[in-house]
């Protein structure tokens, strides 16, 4: 989305983490692949998540309760350890992209915010695995602040915190409707789709890497 006249330049970038830094954290994919491995009932423990995954995020339960209710619900051949560590290894980093905020961040000075729908755990874990916190200033992550999007409030507590104007904040997001919510908000919306679309859009901003 191009701005239609030039204001101000942008001053801070807002992005969710999974689908943009990194793969998610934990989506379809993921748990059709833990079900795979583990020999479990997909459609059971996928309708068993849809049940309980909103409160896991919004932090109101812990990662061992959630597997309580979606696979440890009876007995298992395998250990709830084994389980965690497996679906921790599902995140990776998406290419480039980290790169490109470093870069965008040092070169404009920008402060950076990460508004996500995360658990606890699987946040905390992603942050430290990925250093994530080296160059992002603000985790406005729906288990810290629980609210999830597209919760407005989430958007709110980020300009909040970040002290930002929304017409000078752009925000990166994979998911068209969080994108519209933020654009309601008076925020720049970009919907990330990859690095060199995503680049080429924020180079509309005036955000271009030398």
């Amino acid at each position: 989305m191009k701005r239609e006249e030039p204001g101000a330049p942008i001053t801070a970038l807002f992005l969710d983490i999974g689908g943009v830094l990194l793969t998610n954290g934990w989506d379809g994919k993921s748990r059709r692949l833990a079900a795979e491995t583990f020999a479990l009932d997909f459609d059971d423990m996928n309708e068993r998540h849809h049940l309980t995954f909103d409160t896991y995020e919004e932090g109101k339960l812990s990662l061992d309760d959630y597997l309580d209710r979606v696979v440890f619900f009876k007995e298992r051949p395998f250990t709830l350890e084994t389980f965690r560590a497996f679906m921790f290894e599902q995140s990776r980093p998406l290419p480039g992209m980290i790169d490109l905020v470093c870069r965008l961040k040092k070169q404009y000075g920008l402060k950076l915010a990460a508004v996500s729908n995360e658990g606890r755990e699987l946040n905390l874990h992603r942050i430290r695995t990925f250093r994530l916190a080296s160059f992002i200033d603000l985790f406005v992550s729906s288990c810290f602040v629980h609210f999830r999007k597209p919760d407005t409030d989430m958007f709110r507590i980020a300009l909040d915190l970040a002290q930002a104007e929304a017409s000078r904040v752009i925000y990166l997001e994979d998911r068209p409707m969080f994108v519209e919510v933020a654009r309601g908000l008076g925020l720049n919306g970009i919907l990330h789709t990859g690095r060199e679309e995503t680049e080429r859009q924020l180079a509309d901003f005036g955000l271009v890497l030398r």
